[in-house]
């Protein structure tokens, strides 16, 4: 039987990778899900150590942020 893996929800897509995790085809869909709505900003190298702190910072209040959620 061939699964639509593109009318699954990520949930369902995920318990059946998990459950069969030898099928290729469901593990790649099952990455391209989240690949799909990744933003596609890219950003330039950090060249500096205050650059630095300001991503870790940033990274810092990023999970406290979802800490409070």
């Amino acid at each position: 039987m061939k699964h639509d893996f593109n009318n699954m929800t990520k949930t369902e897509l995920r318990a059946y990778v998990v459950a069969h995790s030898d099928d290729q085809e469901a593990f790649y869909a099952f990455v391209d899900s989240f690949t799909e709505e990744a933003p596609q900003e890219t950003f330039p190298p950090i060249t500096s150590e205050a650059e630095v702190q300001e991503v870790a910072k940033l990274i810092r209040q990023k999970v406290e942020q979802r800490k409070i959620s």
